[in-house]
């Protein structure tokens, strides 16, 4: 078994990133610029948020973190985006998800200019990925082909199968596994919650990818031999072990599934710090305007 770490591979891009600041910023260019909108005091995010803001700091990026009380109306909110949206210096726009129940999500994705959605949630991205074409992909899909490219991992002719179809994860990895790319060219099978026979399935994959949000719900009977597992879940559930009171979880019973897999990501430790680095990676796209001229 081998452990697929996350964590170090995301150290390396940062220093390349870093890196590639200071070349960028010798030729002329502008220091690149992600700007963060959060809603409310969602503990995880608040979390994920100030993540990136240390992040955007290790690369020498500038970061901008709007904050909002949850009970901003959802016109005001739009109308955050639209001006960000004008704002030259600022390269890449996030909105911190989830949103308050009062505000459309797909709306305020929508309000984002293509050329800033660096979380690549904004259908004209999606689309433009769907075909091939440049795109922002979305962070933790091309973290997670990031993390198969650097520990040179076969998928060409591959079986894999990914569990969860979220616009997020799911259906992205399935058509990024599904491209004539390296890595790519499987043949991809898409799983979710109402899939007969499912472990079935599962035990014919070559690269299995979890993604359905059910701590510990990929057991060993239901891999085979040899596989390549990569769990995308994180699910804190109470301890008595931890000083916090609680453990982090993923999709996989690791102890037992990495008996048999080749190469599988821990939680935490695996593709979480994949998906941060990711959107930095995005980011010094938009500001070289690598993706839309």
């Amino acid at each position: 078994m081998n452990l697929i770490d996350g964590k170090k591979i995301s150290t390396e891009i940062k220093s390349e990133i870093a890196e590639e600041v200071i070349e960028f910023k010798k030729t002329g260019g502008k220091t690149p610029h992600l700007a963060a909108i959060i809603v409310g005091n969602d503990g995880a995010s608040q979390t994920y948020v100030a993540s990136k803001e240390k992040s955007c700091k290790q690369v020498g990026f500038k970061s901008t973190i709007v904050r909002f009380d949850e009970n901003i109306s959802e016109i005001d909110l739009l109308n955050k985006v639209k001006e960000i949206n004008k704002d030259d210096d600022i390269d890449g726009l996030i909105v911190q998800l989830p949103l308050p129940k009062h505000i459309a999500e797909q709306k305020i994705i929508e309000a984002i200019d293509p050329k800033k959605d660096v979380d690549g949630f904004h259908p004209i991205n999606v689309g433009r990925m769907l075909i091939g074409l440049p795109a922002y992909v979305s962070a933790t899909p091309a973290g997670i082909v990031e993390l198969i490219k650097r520990y040179n991992i076969e998928t060409e002719g591959k079986h894999c199968v990914v569990i969860g179809r979220s616009n997020i994860v799911g259906k992205p990895i399935s058509v990024l596994m599904g491209q004539k790319s390296n890595p790519g060219n499987a043949t991809v099978t898409l799983t979710h919650s109402r899939t007969k026979n499912l472990a079935e399935i599962t035990k014919s994959a070559d690269i299995l990818i979890v993604a359905l949000g059910k701590a510990e719900f990929l057991t060993a009977d239901m891999v085979k031999e040899g596989a390549t597992v990569i769990d995308v879940g994180i699910t804190r559930v109470k301890s008595d072990k931890t000083k916090s009171g609680w453990k982090l979880l993923g999709d996989v019973k690791f102890d037992e599934v990495a008996q048999k897999a080749s190469y599988i990501t821990p939680v935490p430790g695996g593709v979480g710090p994949m998906t941060i680095v990711a959107l930095l990676q995005n980011t010094m796209k938009a500001a070289k305007k690598e993706i839309y001229s």
